[in-house]
């Protein structure tokens, strides 16, 4: 799968940033028994439907054309939102002193949300202010991390 989402990456990005956006990120995942494969942008001013509509319309037949994904699958665009998921280093830096959600895979003192402002990253070991102390969590122990909209 990681195959599929570099090459869809190296056909996307061009395209999108050639229509004054940022590929956030792209992730292919089955649901219910069905395959998605979605592109996240971003733009400062933010993203609408138009943005939307407009790279879909663009790496659609791209997509046909190369065909990077032998079975079938769901095509979806859209902003990588308010409380997006931050997956890459760059992400991170980005909101670096922002409000984060740190979700685990298993609890730790009964808890597996921690909401805290975002201290470090550190080869995927995330550490956050949270309650009068900074946490760090492992790469191992970290299910999501998302921008907090508390």
């Amino acid at each position: 799968m990681s195959k599929i989402v570099d090459i869809v990456t190296d056909i996307a990005r061009p395209i999108v940033e050639g229509l004054g956006c940022e590929l956030w990120d792209v992730e292919y995942i089955s649901e219910g028994g069905q395959w998605f494969l979605r592109i996240y942008i971003d733009k400062a001013e933010g993203v609408s439907i138009d943005d939307c509509e407009a790279v879909s319309r663009a790496i659609d037949p791209i997509l046909d054309e190369k065909d990077p994904i032998a079975t079938s699958y769901t095509f979806e665009v859209s902003s990588a939102g308010l409380d997006r998921v931050l997956k890459k280093p760059e992400h991170f830096e980005s909101f670096m002193g922002e409000l984060v959600e740190v979700k685990l895979y298993k609890p730790i003192n009964g808890a597996k949300l921690f909401t805290g402002e975002l201290k470090s990253y550190n080869n995927g070991d995330v550490t956050i202010a949270c309650a009068g102390e900074e946490l760090t969590f492992t790469k191992q122990q970290i299910a999501l991390v998302r921008v907090s909209l508390v």
